[in-house]
């Protein structure tokens, strides 16, 4: 199975992880492996951790068990956005007691997305599902950054991204890297643009086929889990 993360140990108290590409990217061949692995390699070791994230997003029910395995973890976690933390991969950013952010990278939030197939009593659900999935990613940003939930949701619906400055601003960075302890840059209001979900939409899209004739599930049956939510 190819893995989203690596570890590296640097020394028997501190440990890096890096979170590098799609989140959960195998898991239309079992949701429930990728996280449990893990787990698994979380807790082989033990001391502070520091999270490199790189990763557009993906599934959000494994960003979710993610973030709650880093939020549980009794060392300290800090996190390092070296590039994109985007969708599903910024809720797992949350988990970091420390977010530190590259002068060049940035953050994403937006509302999550599914596809459906059915009539409109499943247009429903799909809406019912999605609006419960947006209030638990709320729940993270929420503890993070102090904003409230208004604001955050309307954060969301923009699709908001955010650049280091930016990030912190809002509250859900703590500093910029590489800035030798000085205050941030002056810098220009965080872009706000509609697009790049389309990307992850469009990668989770070219897996249907694959998993119709994997398991032989017609698609209309398939599992909401499998209805393709991503964040």
């Amino acid at each position: 199975m190819r893995r989203f993360w690596n570890w590296v140990r640097d020394s028997d108290d501190e440990r890096t992880l890096y979170l590098h590409g799609v989140i959960s990217e195998e898991t239309w061949w079992g949701d429930e492996v990728t996280p449990r692995l893990f787990k698994d390699e979380l807790l082989a070791g033990s001391g502070n951790i520091t999270v490199w994230i790189n990763s557009p997003g993906g599934d959000v029910f494994a960003a979710a068990q993610i973030y709650n395995m880093l939020m549980d973890y009794t060392g300290k976690v800090t996190v390092k956005i070296d590039g994109l933390a985007a969708s599903a991969a910024s809720v797992i950013a949350m988990a970091g007691g420390d977010v530190y952010m590259s002068p060049v990278s940035m953050l994403m939030i937006h509302n999550p997305s599914t596809i459906a197939i059915g009539d409109s009593e499943e247009m429903l659900r799909a809406k019912a599902l999605l609006d419960e999935v947006k209030e638990s990613i709320i729940n993270a940003y929420e503890l993070k950054s102090g904003l409230s939930r208004t604001k955050l949701s309307h954060l969301m619906d923009a699709e908001t991204w955010m650049n280091a400055n930016k990030a912190i601003e809002l509250g859900f960075a703590d500093k910029v890297m590489f800035a030798n302890g000085e205050s941030p840059m002056d810098t220009e209001q965080g872009m706000i643009f509609s697009r790049a979900a389309a990307a992850v939409t469009n990668s989770l899209l070219g897996k249907i086929p694959k998993l119709k004739q994997k398991t032989g599930t017609p698609i209309e049956s398939l599992d909401k889990r499998l209805s393709l939510i991503s964040h």
